[in-house]
């Protein structure tokens, strides 16, 4: 279904059957029922239908086994950061009971923070933090240890090689945490092993564009790198093709083989690390950033103060020996 500015795209109401509550200790008359208000700053990237998806299905699960029913009120701002605050006024305005909402505008996102809060409604931050008011609980990745669970299985396989890496660091956009805390991550793991050095930083502001250029000049100039690592792998196809205009794409085994860390595990990524490109990458974990959010908010919703608390999930190790035995990869689920 095509999604438009400031309309409500969907409302999932899930009822729980006096039978099956009945199955599970309780009565129909014991259910509460909670109005989520979702606020998605856009639906570009599979990833958000995921999340959304993975929500809704354990929101389902969760309630069936505590006593709760959740209806959802969904909404999209299309990457506007002031439409985005439009839907979170009208959510608030409908009296949900509780906004979970991915930020377009880190800064922004606080007066619909503080908007809520003078409503008496709970507001939990999701994926994107705010940077200007702090919400009453924020669930994301711990974009730190990422990196950190990345680069020490990556010192493992280059000492086991006996490789003494010469690392590009394909950088994000520094505007956005996720990405400063994953190059943070690399460089501890960096001096603690001293398993390789980091010979060239590569901005890339999360254009693919600049993801391409930016590998193709720095092996240009570098010729001596033999390793990678890549912030994010959701372009990694515009660093195959720089790669492999400097004859370096190659699969593990494969003396032009560039060893290769990276992070997330998107679908770019996903069949990167099947055709043996990508050497260890952390998982983003949509199912269980889910898990989190919908645990979180019913803490919230319960009358549980959790003081503005972040609740974050490290991810997973992912390898080309252990990606395919995966549950939960939402990138080998869902197609952009």
């Amino acid at each position: 279904m095509k999604r438009s500015i400031g309309v409500i795209l969907m409302v999932a109401v899930f009822l729980f059957t006096s039978a099956g509550l009945a199955a599970a200790g309780s009565h129909e008359e014991d259910v509460q029922t909670f109005v989520i208000g979702l606020s998605w700053n856009e639906m570009m990237h599979s990833l958000i239908q995921a999340w959304e998806d993975y929500m809704i299905m354990y929101g389902e699960e969760y309630g069936a086994e505590h006593g709760m029913e959740f209806e959802w009120v969904i909404t999209v701002a299309d990457s506007d950061p002031s439409q985005q605050a439009t839907n979170i006024e009208n959510l608030i305005f409908q009296g949900v009971d509780i906004i979970i909402a991915r930020a377009h505008d880190a800064a922004a996102i606080g007066a619909s923070v503080r908007a809520a809060r003078e409503a008496g409604i709970p507001f939990v931050t999701f994926d994107r933090e705010s940077s200007t008011e702090t919400p009453d609980a924020h669930v994301g990745a711990d974009s730190f240890t990422q990196a950190v669970t990345t680069g020490e299985y990556f010192a493992e396989l280059l000492q086991e090689h006996g490789v003494e890496g010469k690392v590009i660091e394909v950088m994000g956009d520094l505007r956005d945490m996720n990405a400063v805390y994953r190059s943070q991550g690399w460089a501890k793991v960096e001096e603690e092993t001293g398993a390789w050095e980091t010979i060239v930083q590569v901005p890339t502001e999360w254009d693919p564009e600049k993801f391409y250029t930016g590998v193709k000049n720095a092996l240009q100039a570098h010729p001596e790198a033999n390793a990678m690592f890549i912030a994010s792998d959701f372009a990694f196809s515009a660093v195959e093709a720089a790669l492999a205009e400097a004859g370096r794409l190659a699969p593990t085994g494969d003396p032009d083989h560039i060893w290769i860390a990276a992070q997330d595990v998107n679908p770019q990524g996903y069949e990167a690390m099947l055709q043996g490109y990508i050497d260890v990458a952390t998982t983003y974990d949509a199912y269980f950033h889910a898990v989190e959010a919908i645990e979180v908010m019913a803490r919230l919703l319960q009358g549980e103060d959790l003081e503005g608390q972040s609740f974050l999930v490290p991810g997973r190790v992912a390898t080309p020996y252990n990606i395919e035995d995966m549950e939960y990869v939402w990138a080998r689920d869902y197609e952009d």
